[in-house]
């Protein structure tokens, strides 16, 4: 891996908020390995978008709230969370960890958190599922053959995950700029641990004169059909990630999708597209107030929380934050932001007058676009 420095044993005196893992990542992971895990798709205009979407969207408090009683406890499919924080599927965790997704899980276990561990990791889920919590899901990319894909599906049931999410969104998926700018290689001890015993898929020969893209990378790229039969595969409730159109929310809810996961991949698939912020009012109107929405996409702060559960989010999804705290940290230092998070969303929640996550709504947020419209 060749990191600046290994991780700490403790936590360093100057992470004051949960952000502060983003300031000191350089310092414990390598240039190239840094710009692989930060940066975005083509320009980075949907990378920019997702904070600047959080940096417009401001919290309108309410006065003389009694907030005593208050607490993060909420109820998601059916079972009682202690916040709404979610570990994101992130692969290849042992860029910045020699242990990776392991770490990471011993975090989740330590604060009830849900991991969501990626198809992409670099360690095997069956060795990471019994070091994570009770609450743990398995994200799921399609494979080139169905026989590979049911077999990840059948790991995830056999290894107590209880439920999948389908990411949908990156079927083709150029590399970034930055990464390839800083010279990044995926080292050879780093790979797709879930996927080493499957047979490689056979080469796509192309006619003369067909598409790279579309008769190429996209000829295997699933579609609605393939959803249909995916869900016939399993008894785990599926939600399905990279949701960012509600024609496409309806349609997945009246499959019998279990949950969606409005997410533009941290602005590491189509660049352009909106900040998932933005398109999570739209989304909820969509699907109506009880269907279960998360989202993902730029968040670094308990009060980013606040704002994507006041705009209709059940629940958010941490994903470059937790690689930055891995690395500083290890397991301690995933823990360790996710109690930051947490207080700090309590913080935010105090100061608003809201005492649980059902008082927090749309009366709670300033945008100024839209009010600037309205007059």
């Amino acid at each position: 891996m060749n990191n600046p420095h290994p991780p700490l044993q403790q936590i360093p005196r100057d992470i004051l908020c949960a952000a502060d893992y983003e300031r000191l990542a350089p310092h414990f992971i390598a240039t190239p390995n840094l710009a692989y895990i930060a940066g975005g798709c083509g320009d980075e205009l949907t990378l920019a978008a997702n904070r600047k979407a959080f940096a417009r969207t401001q919290i309108l408090p309410r006065l003389l709230c009694d907030v005593r009683a208050g607490h993060t406890r909420h109820e998601l499919f059916g079972r009682s969370w202690a916040h709404p924080i979610l570990l994101a599927p992130v692969a290849y965790q042992r860029l910045v960890h020699p242990l990776g997704e392991l770490e990471t899980a011993r975090a989740a276990a330590a604060t009830d958190t849900c991991l969501v561990s990626s198809t992409l990791a670099s360690q095997k889920l069956e060795d990471v599922a019994p070091m994570a919590g009770a609450e743990r899901w398995f994200q799921l990319y399609c494979q080139p053959t169905q026989a590979a894909t049911v077999n990840l599906i059948k790991r995830a049931e056999m290894t107590g995950h209880t439920a999948l999410v389908v990411t949908l969104d990156t079927a083709i998926k150029l590399p970034s700029r930055r990464a390839q700018e800083a010279g990044f290689v995926m080292p050879p001890d780093v790979i797709d641990a879930n996927l080493a015993d499957y047979p490689a898929p056979p080469p796509i020969v192309l006619e003369p004169g067909a598409s790279r893209v579309f008769q190429g990378a996209m000829h295997q790229a699933p579609t609605w059909n393939d959803l249909a039969w995916l869900l016939g595969q399993t008894h785990l409730p599926v939600l399905v990630k990279g949701v960012l159109h509600p024609a496409d929310a309806t349609r997945l809810q009246a499959m019998g999708v279990a949950g969606l996961i409005v997410s533009n991949h941290g602005g590491r698939a189509l660049d352009g597209v909106p900040a998932s912020l933005d398109v999570l009012p739209g989304i909820r109107r969509a699907v109506g107030d009880d269907f279960p929405l998360l989202l993902d996409s730029g968040v670094r702060s308990g009060s980013d929380i606040f704002k994507a559960l006041a705009l209709g989010a059940d629940a958010v999804l941490i994903g470059r934050l937790q690689v930055y705290a891995l690395a500083v940290a290890g397991a301690l230092g995933v823990a360790h932001l996710l109690k930051t998070l947490r207080e700090e969303l309590e913080v935010c929640m105090a100061q608003a007058g809201c005492a649980t996550l059902a008082d927090i709504g749309p009366d709670n947020i300033f945008r100024f676009n839209d009010e600037a419209r309205s007059c």
